[in-house]
């Protein structure tokens, strides 16, 4: 199940990940701070799409989720593929290139055990899978898990020594 980082405003649902208010012990405080930094880097990254795509500033109350996913994909692509255009006529190119490249190289995701990430995505085959889906999406216990998993993790790559 994919997860989303969150504010408090959502209920405490598997896929809604809240930082903490007041965090009081050492790893509380590094996912406080992971999270609000990749919060912000989101929130930037809608505003440039909004900025340059007005179909993204408008209210999507008309669209379905898929039509809304494909709309976005769309806005990503083209906002790529203008960037990648006019990318040499930055006064900067190069250092911009070089931190890109960076970025690139230390993309990975692993899980620590060692099987590949999956997740389930599109219907339900029948009404027990929907009812089992709904089940997990708003289970206290597997939110409370997922955020201790994700803490550790982050204490795990971010934490002590490894800042």
């Amino acid at each position: 199940m994919g997860y989303y980082l969150t504010d408090g405003i959502y209920p405490n649902w598997a896929t809604f990940i809240q930082g903490f208010s007041r965090p009081q012990l050492e790893t509380e405080r590094l996912f406080a701070n992971r999270q609000a930094h990749v919060r912000k880097d989101v929130e930037r990254a809608f505003g440039v799409l909004q900025a340059r795509f007005a179909i993204v500033r408008q209210p999507s109350l008309a669209y379905d989720e898929y039509i809304l996913g494909d709309i976005m994909k769309a806005c990503i692509i083209l906002h790529n593929m203008i960037v990648e255009d006019e990318r040499d006529m930055y006064v900067r190119a190069d250092v911009l290139r070089r931190y890109y490249e960076e970025d690139l190289s230390s993309l990975t995701a692993t899980v620590n055990n060692g099987e590949p990430f999956e997740f389930q995505t599109g219907q339900p085959y029948s009404i027990n899978a929907l009812l089992g889906r709904i089940t997990a999406l708003r289970s206290s216990q597997i939110h409370h898990s997922l955020k201790e998993d994700l803490i550790e993790h982050n204490w795990q790559k971010y934490g002590g020594n490894n800042h």
